[in-house]
């Protein structure tokens, strides 16, 4: 049987529901605030000044970065940017399964790929939580988060600029997609 339409959504978000069901199924309430962090990965640059590589894995690590830490952002809020975060989670499992999908991943492996994904994007939330928090090193959270050998202090000085945006922007705004 072959699905269409209204169908698609629905069996896309029964899987999604299987694969990760705390989530709220509310994917679209975070998608201003995606939008507008993938906006962000795709800044030149991120590719031309700061040397992350312009590859499918590059962009991944520029946008899993700046997606973490936003979350590390959202969480200094509690309550409201608790449920921010989830909904800024869910639209990047979203966007994950649908251009996995694109990208021809079949079913059986596309659960397992996209759960590694979201692993990596909390990998790096746990790594940025301890950076920004003075407890670890900001250059080498650069060079670990962007899988930069050498670095560059480009990367680290652009995450920076980043993080005191997002640090200067309130939750109800960041929901909003604004950012400072």
């Amino acid at each position: 049987m072959l699905l269409r339409g209204p169908q698609v959504e629905s069996a896309k978000d029964a899987m999604l529901g299987f694969l990760f069901r705390r989530l709220t199924a509310e994917p679209a309430k975070g998608e201003a605030l995606f939008a507008a962090l993938t906006a962000e990965a795709r800044r030149r640059a991120w590719y031309v000044e700061g040397r992350v590589p312009d590859t499918i894995d590059g962009r991944f690590a520029v946008l899993s970065t700046v997606c973490a830490l936003a979350l590390v952002r959202l969480e200094q809020d509690g309550g409201a940017g608790d449920e921010a975060s989830i909904a800024l989670t869910e639209r990047f499992i979203a966007v994950m399964e649908s251009e996995h999908r694109e990208l021809g991943l079949v079913d059986p492996a596309l659960g397992r790929t996209v759960r590694k994904l979201v692993g990596m994007l909390a990998r790096r939330t746990e790594l940025w939580r301890t950076s920004v928090a003075g407890e670890a090193d900001w250059a080498a959270a650069t060079r670990d988060s962007l899988k930069q050998e050498n670095g560059s202090g480009v990367t680290a000085a652009m995450l920076k600029s980043l993080w005191q945006r997002l640090a200067a922007t309130s939750v109800a705004d960041l929901q909003e997609g604004i950012m400072a």
